[in-house]
């Protein structure tokens, strides 16, 4: 679950409802999704927008995609294969970004 404001990513318990453990963000978290075993969140502060693979114990950025300035990301799912969705904020624009393969 991402926490917006706080920048965290919390692991939540689904029967209980317990945060389990927490990662911290230097980005204000708009959507989290998984995929293939990967952690990917998104970020949008001022005019900059971001998906980021992220390491799920440790919070490091494995990999950033940078989306064109003035362009928000809010909201963060995959289609389980190759494709994010992510809402553009107030534009009310879906926007399709394709998961970049690993090498």
């Amino acid at each position: 679950m991402g926490h917006y404001r706080a920048r965290k990513i919390h692991q939540i318990d689904p029967e209980t409802g317990k945060i389990l453990r927490s990662i911290t963000s230097e980005r204000f978290v708009t959507g989290v999704t998984w995929v293939d075993g990967e952690l990917w969140h998104g970020t949008w502060e001022g005019d900059a927008s971001d998906l980021r693979r992220i390491d799920a114990r440790s919070g490091e950025v494995l990999a950033k995609l940078e989306m064109p300035p003035g362009t928000g990301v809010s909201g963060l799912e995959s289609d389980g294969a190759d494709r994010f969705f992510c809402g553009g904020g107030t534009s009310g624009t879906l926007r399709s970004v394709r998961r970049p393969a690993r090498a």
